[in-house]
């Protein structure tokens, strides 16, 4: 395949992917048909949408969206358990994992029973001291004082830790991969068991609890009780959604769409009182909640107290919140000093290595454990790789990897599980984690690396950077901004489209801090454009730009929107440019 605009090599070492003619035929089609400007049909057709269904995917609907709860193994006994809870003022406790899904997962029900006059117990797991998921002595003394524990986020592995809970019934709300036995609960609702169809394997843990409390919902009414308003509890599932890296399809397009305009009501006030603190000055989009309300929410479980930011989703008293809230953006803050040198170091390493295997890797002693999700993602972002990084205390490591689309990750760690190279692991198909010893390591790493090679993972190019087209300055309005978000959200499973604009001059270029760069450019006729580029810095792409002298570029990014004293302007965030 010919590069497009002949970029075989960018500034920053990728060749241009441009549509094929295939997908040009299929704009053209929905073009035809709705009238909707190029870009538009473009990021269509990407998602493979036919022109007969453009409208209807450009406004998804949870009614038409929304699967039957029934549709998931053991929902309507675990829902039934839990409306018994509730009925006979049973003591419950709500088992959270650490990170945003399970923190979102448990503020579900914490906020559900709290408007059905009830209260739960909510326990969430040290990362550091406990380590993901249940165990054995957590569950036995919850079980000693609860009638039921519900796992969410976390469980369906946990066979020893569900035997502890003896004495109370044990309800597992979960998405991780299943393994071929499930543990002794009352119920383990998952799209990921291995007996589920895989239809909802989309689904991340929150969707699952508010799945539930549809059902709870249906079985109320069915008695002539009326429960919460659950379209209300959105925000949270758009919050899990987006920020557990799940699939923008299906269902999941309409919860982050529907959830996004209900946070944008401010009603919740432990998300205004993140929102306040991480400076969110428009509207809230997928982007916001992936980069800035999502990493602040998991800075409690990464550095500090575990349960945290579950306590800030779930509270309802304003001035609680906003002392919780301005805590974790100071954690957040001291998250991202330990990020940048595991970060530095673990890129060194991988390096050194190779970063064009099918899988990338680094583990050293002491890496903070709360940052080596983070820095596997950065992994995976440089070499568009199956990454793991791993920080080891003595001769045991615990790590965090991440993978790419089409190479399920999960499934290939448990399978290390299972052969004995690992004294755990698990996940989903873009995250997972793991616990090694170090005299398995290399020997384990090899072995991922040959069952995530099987999958296809380092055939890729590692430079391929794919694009939607061409787009000229004058043509980047917030009207096509407004007609594009409507093909999102965008975030994992649906990329964003990307546009190149061709041969423009840039008559403006201004570091920004030590990293970033500021851009105004045009093609010498029509408008000019603004454009900004984080991290430009870290390579090439800065300097070269910044001394431009007056040569011409094709300059490649995404549009966004840029809000200034109430005007709103197109504004292109540059990812990459080539010299034209």
């Amino acid at each position: 395949m010919t590069a497009f605009l002949d970029v075989d090599t960018s500034l920053s070492g990728r060749r241009w992917i441009g549509p094929t003619a295939l997908m040009d035929r299929a704009a053209e089609a929905i073009a035809q048909g709705t009238g909707l400007p190029h870009a538009v049909c473009m990021a269509l057709a990407r998602r493979g949408v036919a022109p007969n269904e453009a409208e209807t995917y450009l406004a998804p609907s949870l009614r038409d969206l929304l699967p039957d709860p029934r549709a998931l193994l053991d929902m309507e006994a675990a829902t039934a358990r839990f409306l018994a809870a509730v009925e006979a003022r049973e003591r419950i406790a709500i088992f959270a994992d650490y990170d945003v899904d399970g923190g979102t997962s448990a503020a579900l029900l914490i906020d559900w029973l709290r408007q059905m006059g009830r209260e739960a117990t909510l326990y969430v797991p040290d990362r550091i001291d406990e380590g993901y998921g249940p165990n054995g002595e957590a569950m036995a003394q919850l079980a000693a004082v609860h009638d039921l524990i519900v796992c969410v986020d976390c469980g369906t592995l946990s066979h020893g830790p569900v035997d502890a809970a003896k004495g109370a019934d044990v309800i597992i709300l979960d998405h991780h991969l299943g393994g071929e036995t499930l543990p002794d609960a009352l119920a383990v609702v998952n799209p990921n068991r291995q007996d589920e169809s895989g239809d909802l394997a989309h689904l991340c843990a929150a969707a699952v609890v508010f799945l539930m409390l549809v059902e709870a919902g249906r079985q109320l009414r069915e008695t002539g009780r009326k429960g919460p308003d659950l379209m209300a509890m959105l925000d949270l599932v758009a919050l899990a959604t987006v920020a557990d890296v799940a699939p923008l399809i299906g269902v999941n397009r309409a919860f982050v769409r529907q959830g996004l305009r209900v946070m944008a009501r401010r009603e919740r006030p432990g998300l205004v009182a993140l929102a306040d603190v991480a400076r969110m000055d428009s509207a809230p989009a997928a982007y916001h909640l992936g980069f800035l309300l999502g990493p602040r929410v998991n800075a409690g479980g990464r550095i500090g107290r575990a349960d945290l930011g579950a306590r800030l989703l779930a509270c309802n008293v304003p001035h609680e919140a906003q002392a919780m809230a301005e805590r974790l953006d100071q954690l957040n803050s001291e998250r991202r000093e330990i990020e940048a040198g595991v970060q530095a170091a673990a890129m060194a390493q991988a390096e050194a290595r190779g970063l064009d295997a099918p899988l990338v890797w680094a583990a050293s002693e002491g890496w903070h454990p709360g940052v080596v999700g983070i820095v596997a993602s950065r992994l995976k972002e440089a070499a568009m790789r199956p990454s793991i990084v791993i920080g080891f205390d003595g001769d045991v490591g615990k790590g965090s990897g991440r993978s790419v689309s089409g190479v399920d990750l999960g499934a290939a760690i448990q399978r290390l599980a299972a052969e004995g190279l690992l004294v755990k692991g698990g996940g989903h198909k873009m995250a997972a984690g793991l616990t090694v010893m170090r005299d398995k390591l290399e020997p384990a790493m090899a072995r991922l690396s040959e069952l995530l090679a099987r999958q296809g993972a380092g055939t890729g190019g590692a430079t391929d950077l794919p694009l939607d087209g061409l787009l000229m300055p004058g043509a980047a309005t917030p009207e096509l901004i407004g007609q594009l978000e409507a093909a999102g959200p965008f975030g994992a499973g649906s990329a964003a489209p990307r546009h190149v604009f061709a041969q423009m001059q840039i008559t403006f270029a201004k570091r920004v801090g030590e990293r970033h760069l500021k851009l105004r450019f045009g093609d010498g006729i029509g408008p000019q454009m603004d454009a900004i580029a984080f991290g430009a810095f870290d390579g090439p792409l800065g300097p070269v730009l910044e001394g431009h002298g007056g040569a011409r570029f094709h300059l490649a990014g995404r549009l966004e929107l840029n809000v200034w004293q109430g005007r709103q302007s197109a504004q292109l965030r540059l990812e990459d440019a080539a010299r034209a």
